[in-house]
């Protein structure tokens, strides 16, 4: 199998390498691509020394999977040729991922869409991933029918644009910014661009893209994003309404044993999910369970999950063990 990483460099590109070999995913030939100013530098991979290639040089190796995390334009620009030559690809940008024909995928939820001819993959939105991972054991048990969601972001999820704004903040010095207003000590309501309806992309990413990963369309979803002074991890409170009435002692089991989550959750041990232990971890972790005040319908919960890794990076890398397990892409092991 020729695995190519497009988008090598960044922060997530460099995530899906080390993802790639901490998972041992099977290869017999890895190919990293980059921006132009970035081409015929090396990188050292496992201390093997890898050329950084053009695009164009990698669409004329041929491999068999892609990973891409290069931006919108590029994917859309590059994914269907490498498509066209029987390439699958794993897009980590927004580029397809409400597209009606290409598959959003998070392997724990609905691993299930993907066939022989999904060769071209949506990578959800890193705070979709951690929510419907979290959500969906449980809408199988009651029935979802309501979300509510505030997000507080890490500077990551901007790139390393991002974390050298709130470091160069910290340092006092002149960094280029990517926030409106300082980060450092501050939080910012605010994710992407603002719509006309007052939401933010960043919100509306979380109400489609659940919709379409848990195959919901009517499922109301209602969301408040911000950005805050943490480097990593994205944390998430959230209010599940279901159809039917929940027991949170088989809410807490349910949890447990569902794939990828990891539960936390002993107030009076002060055990909580929190960025700084999800850090640099694959697992969604789940915590501050509480039935709703004033519904027995209603669930309140604190879901916290490292945004490089399973927020891109692994989600993508698990796409990939997917398609090798169930013999869509033949790794040759």
């Amino acid at each position: 199998m020729k695995l190519a990483i497009i988008g090598a460099t960044g922060l997530v590109g460099r995530k899906m390498i080390e993802v790639v070999h901490q998972r041992n995913i099977p290869y017999t030939e890895l190919i990293l691509s980059a921006s132009e100013r970035s081409v015929n530098k090396v990188y050292t991979v496992n201390n093997h020394q890898v050329r950084i290639l053009s695009v164009e040089e990698v669409i004329k190796l041929k491999p068999d999977v892609a990973l891409f995390s290069a931006g919108a334009e590029a994917s859309l620009q590059y994914a269907p040729i490498f498509a066209g030559q029987g390439c699958f690809v794993i897009d980590n940008s927004s580029a397809w991922r409400m597209n009606e024909n290409i598959p959003l995928v998070v392997p724990e939820v609905n691993g299930s869409v993907l066939n022989i001819h999904s060769l071209i993959i949506a990578n959800p939105n890193c705070s979709t991933i951690q929510l419907v991972v979290a959500a969906y054991p449980l809408h199988l048990r009651y029935g979802l029918k309501r979300m509510i969601i505030s997000t507080y972001q890490s500077v990551s999820g901007t790139g390393m644009k991002g974390i050298n704004q709130l470091f160069g903040e910290r340092r006092q010095v002149n960094v280029e910014k990517v926030y409106p207003y300082p980060i450092d000590m501050n939080c910012l309501p605010h994710g992407g661009k603002f719509y006309d309806n007052g939401y933010t992309t960043e919100e509306i990413k979380l109400v489609e893209e659940s919709r379409k990963i848990m195959n919901l369309p009517e499922l109301e979803v209602s969301a408040t994003v911000v950005r805050v002074p943490v480097v990593g991890g994205h944390s998430e409170s959230v209010n599940l309404e279901f159809e039917k009435d929940i027991d949170m002692a088989e809410v807490t089991e349910i949890l447990k044993n569902s794939a990828g989550i990891v539960v936390q959750d002993d107030p009076a041990s002060n055990i909580y999910p929190m960025p700084l232990t999800s850090f640099d971890r694959d697992e969604v972790f789940v915590g501050r369970l509480r039935k709703d005040l004033y519904r027995n319908n209603g669930l309140n919960m604190w879901i916290v999950a490292d945004n490089v890794r399973k927020g891109a990076a692994t989600n993508a890398v698990q796409i990939l063990e997917y398609l090798i397990s169930n013999h869509i892409v033949d790794a040759g092991a």
